[in-house]
């Protein structure tokens, strides 16, 4: 796969014929309920982007090497998704819409392609978060100035402390429900118990 990779990188930079890539994103979607996204604009480059994937996913299946499952190519930007925790996937089966729906149309900003990664999607992920990189190809010249992610980090923060705020009330209000359905209500207990003293306090005078 990282020599299929390498030989691209000659097809790629004669596709590009020295132009420039430049991403926009904007707006939220998701797959499923399951993964939040930012979307990539429908433009010019985006085009490119296509034809990139299609050129190079012909030369890994060239070389024998299944790419893409012939699945949609879809690409996105990740900024939220479930936990595989079986335990945690109990408490939570879906994102909620409504963390980020004042985001639906949000601009993002632009991101210049320069890089291609190969990455794992088995071994362990760096420490900050990206995918095992097993190999790269870079073409073009990146922007001096990078393009700024506080923005786009803090909305990740913000939607996932939402998001475990709702899971944790939801599993306590479920919690409650259970109970006062094998118990009876709090109210009701508590009034046999006053009932139950006052008898106690008129027998004993």
């Amino acid at each position: 796969a990282a020599g299929a990779l390498s030989d691209s990188k000659d097809s790629v930079e004669d596709l590009l014929k020295g132009k420039t890539v430049e991403l926009s994103f904007q707006g939220i979607d998701h797959f499923k309920n399951e993964v939040g996204f930012v979307k990539l604009a429908e433009n010019d480059h985006r085009s490119i982007l296509t034809e990139i994937a299609e050129t190079m996913k012909k030369i890994f299946q060239e070389k024998g090497i299944l790419a893409g499952e012939e699945r949609a190519f879809k690409p996105h930007l990740t900024f939220m998704k479930l936990s595989k925790s079986t335990q945690l996937r109990k408490q939570v089966k879906k994102i909620d819409s409504s963390l980020y729906e004042d985001f639906k149309s949000h601009y993002f900003g632009d991101e210049i392609l320069h890089r291609l990664d190969l990455c794992s999607m088995l071994k362990k992920k760096q420490p900050n978060g990206y995918y095992y990189c097993e190999s790269s190809i870079v073409f073009g010249e990146k922007h001096a100035v990078e393009p700024d992610d506080a923005e786009l980090v803090s909305l990740s923060k913000r939607l996932v402390e939402n998001a475990v705020l709702k899971a944790v009330q939801q599993y306590l209000e479920e919690t409650q429900n259970k109970t006062r359905q094998t118990d009876g209500s709090p109210m009701k207990t508590e009034a046999a118990a006053s009932g139950s003293k006052n008898e106690s306090d008129n027998d004993n005078s």
